[in-house]
């Protein structure tokens, strides 16, 4: 079965039936309406995957219901139907944006070829749209740590599979990157993979967010919407900070994990789906259990193998080729010649604690490639907020007396440069940099950048 649902259009019921006999022995889901008025609400509420559309209906027409599903709905496959078929209506259909044009009376073979062609291409369409989002570099594991080898071998190994797997470690380690890994080398690549970030979804919207929402379901509901569930059918739901949710979410993540069934919020048609599931979280799930926080029964629906990504604190030896992969990856970004960086500022960086991980050595990486004028990165260019007064690499980045002073220093040095680079003309560089020339003028002025008066 392959659970598409078909909307057919036609003033005709004999073929209305008909279409749906024949299509419902295909393995399709039909719907059926006899005017063009009726079939609008369907196509809003229903989010069919295809339609087929009679040309001459009562009221408004097949041609202008047509120009109406396109409005709404241009990736939505229509096919034309008619008796009265001309070269010109049917080229006029086809440039409105429709599929083909089938002629009455209608072979039912030549109909359900024509719908599979049909539904094959958009198939083909959202799995190229896929492939062009996947960066193969951007979701590769860097490292020379023994750690992160053995992490890849596991991943080689896991990926293959159906297995759900859960995935741990602080934040910034990397558990995305380690999520879409897996979905990359799975047989589930083709087929999309859904991000679900569960500590951002507020509790009234959850089964909303996970399950979709039917018209009219609720006050703002004015359409139908598919749910994360729905969306990632056939591929990949990746649940983020899964142990951030509540306990009366993590109950209704249990029960559609369980029974792979869900109904929309305010409808009644129970729809199936077809997941992987990879989850994640920065707590330790054994104590959140034995305090309350997380049920049980989830965490062993979900820890079928655990995956642990240690902080880079302990696995210094990454430092060197993560620093060298996002100098590369910047200085393509901004359209730089790829920087060096001294071996005093790379000793520097191997010496910090890193709380915020792969991701805060990322960030600093990114600024040091944007603000370092020369062709090496220097000791110097690293932002005196990740010095101590001794001139060690600090505890935390992210304390808010340090970040307000690294702010202001990386702000007033970022300035200076474009003023340079732009011989003092202000308006020139507040439209360079984006900012009101008002505002780049008090900034300046404040940070004791205007030239002295003779």
């Amino acid at each position: 079965m392959n659970y598409k649902t078909i909307l057919v259009v036609d003033d005709e019921e004999s073929i209305c039936q008909s279409l749906k006999g024949i299509l419902t022995d295909e393995g399709y889901r039909v719907l059926t309406v006899l005017s063009g008025e009726e079939s609008l609400p369907i196509i809003q509420d229903e989010l069919p995957d295809l339609v087929l559309l009679d040309i001459w209906l009562p009221g408004m027409d097949g041609i202008e219901i047509l120009k109406l599903i396109k409005a709404d709905n241009p990736q939505l496959p229509v096919i034309m139907m008619s008796g009265h078929g001309t070269i010109e209506t049917a080229v006029k259909s086809t440039k409105l944006g429709a599929f083909d044009f089938i002629e009455k009376p209608l072979s039912l073979d030549k109909v359900v070829l024509i719908i599979r062609h049909a539904l094959d291409l958009v198939r083909l369409e959202d799995e190229n749209k896929l492939l062009r989002q996947k960066y193969p570099q951007e979701y590769e594991l860097t490292g020379e740590s023994r750690a992160i080898e053995d992490l890849v071998e596991t991943i080689s190994i896991i990926a293959p599979t159906n297995a759900w797997i859960l995935i741990m470690g602080e934040n910034g380690t990397g558990k995305e990157l380690v999520a879409r890994s897996i979905h990359r080398q799975s047989k589930r690549s083709r087929r999309p993979f859904i991000e679900v970030n569960c500590a951002a979804i507020p509790e009234d919207l959850i089964e909303s967010e996970l399950f979709g929402h039917e018209k009219g379901s609720f006050t703002g509901a004015t359409q139908m919407k598919r749910g994360k569930f729905d969306l990632a059918n056939e591929g990949t739901i990746f649940l983020d900070e899964v142990a951030d949710m509540s306990l009366k979410a993590q109950a209704k993540i249990l029960r559609i994990l369980q029974e792979k069934k869900f109904e929309r919020v305010g409808g009644t048609r129970l729809i199936e789906t077809d997941v992987r599931v990879i989850a994640a979280t920065n707590k330790d799930l054994e104590k959140e259990m034995e305090e309350g926080r997380f049920r049980p029964d989830l965490f062993y629906r979900l820890n079928v193998i655990p995956l642990f990504i240690p902080p880079l604190r302990e696995r210094k030896e990454d430092i060197p080729p993560l620093v060298k992969r996002f100098v590369k990856e910047f200085s393509l970004k901004e359209g730089k010649e790829e920087k060096g960086i001294a071996p005093e500022a790379l000793d520097f960086l191997m010496n910090h604690n890193w709380p915020g991980n792969v991701r805060e050595l990322k960030n600093l990486i990114e600024r040091l490639v944007i603000l370092t004028s020369s062709d090496t990165i220097a000791v110097d260019d690293i932002p005196p907020f990740f010095k101590t007064e001794n001139g060690r690499m600090g505890e935390s980045v992210f304390d808010s007396d340090l970040f307000k002073t690294a702010k202001m220093e990386w702000e007033k040095k970022f300035i200076l440069r474009k003023l340079q680079e732009n011989n003092g003309n202000i308006s020139k560089t507040a439209d360079l940099i984006g900012m009101e020339r008002s505002n780049l003028h008090r900034k300046i002025k404040s940070y004791g950048l205007e030239p002295k008066k003779e």
